[in-house]
């Protein structure tokens, strides 16, 4: 069953696309008809992007990974922001720093550099600092949560990102595109989706469209997490170690063996891209002032 339907989409005036004189010609699969110089968007086209859309957003979610969504234009952030921090995903919805993706560790840098201002405030660093150094540790702190707060979980780079207007967001597509990462996107009639793997012809500047859309997608994250979370619950718990070292006993292995066996380290995510905690974070802000250079 389809998870909108062509009414709801005309209500929130998702038909509604772009003067044609702006229109993209890579656009015209997904346009209806022209009404008073506008481009109207195919619904019945949309309906089913969402869907494919949606299906794939699910099974990411499923398998535990991230997408990131970006959506920096005024009547987008707020509803990005509410609706994905909901599902606990990523999300920018300030100015895009040129080589978030491209550049990953540098902005790993970055947030561990939060962490560590954090860190200041609570073991009583702060308290041995001049009132002008707390001032610009502050106001450092302040600028980091703005830009990248949205993505301190982001340990690694994501699996996709969900773009609200690529031609806006064209530096994001570029970088999504250098590293081989899908993206889905809401493409209205002057865009060019070619290189979105996963389009959704919409109207990408009404809230309502933006708000639609974003909803039934993180609705779809929701449904893969809770899939994710039932299917870790039926998993068999990890036997304690006292247990395992006496079965494998009575199975007349070598204690050596035994020890490795019982010993051995679950393997645990390292993030090698922060994991060196030396003091080489003159750039780590750098990446927020400097201006978004062509890539």
């Amino acid at each position: 069953m389809p998870r909108t339907n062509f009414k709801e989409l005309l209500d929130a005036g998702v038909h509604f696309g772009h003067l044609k004189r702006k229109w993209n010609p890579a656009m015209a699969p997904y346009i209806f008809m022209e009404r008073n110089g506008i481009h109207i968007i195919d619904l019945e086209k949309t309906v089913v992007k969402i869907d494919e859309a949606a299906s794939a957003m699910k099974h990411i979610a499923r398998s535990g990974k991230k997408v990131l969504f970006v959506a920096t234009k005024k009547q987008a952030k707020e509803i990005v922001a509410e609706k994905v921090k909901a599902v606990n995903m990523p999300y920018v919805t300030e100015r895009w720093p040129g080589g978030m993706l491209t550049n990953f560790p540098t902005i790993r840098k970055a947030v561990k550099k939060m962490s560590s201002i954090d860190k200041m405030a609570t073991d009583g660093t702060f308290l041995n600092l001049s009132k002008r150094e707390r001032l610009q540790v502050t106001r450092q702190r302040a600028k980091l949560e703005k830009t990248l707060g949205s993505i301190i979980d982001l340990t690694r780079l994501p699996s996709a990102l969900f773009i609200v207007d690529v031609t806006k967001e064209h530096i994001a597509v570029r970088e999504a595109k250098r590293l081989g990462i899908p993206v889905f996107a809401m493409v209205d009639t002057n865009s060019d989706p070619s290189d979105i793997e996963f389009p959704i012809p919409a109207n990408d500047d009404a809230s309502k469209s933006i708000s639609l859309i974003i909803g039934i997608l993180c609705q779809a994250i929701e449904e893969g997490l809770s899939e994710r979370k039932l299917e870790k619950d039926k998993e068999p718990q990890p036997k304690d170690k006292k247990v395992m070292r006496r079965e494998l006993e009575t199975k007349d292995i070598p204690a050596a063996i035994i020890e490795a066996i019982v010993e051995e380290e679950e393997e645990v995510e390292v993030d090698d891209d922060i994991a060196d905690d030396s003091d080489d974070d003159e750039d780590v802000v750098k990446v927020i002032d400097e201006t978004e250079e062509e890539l």
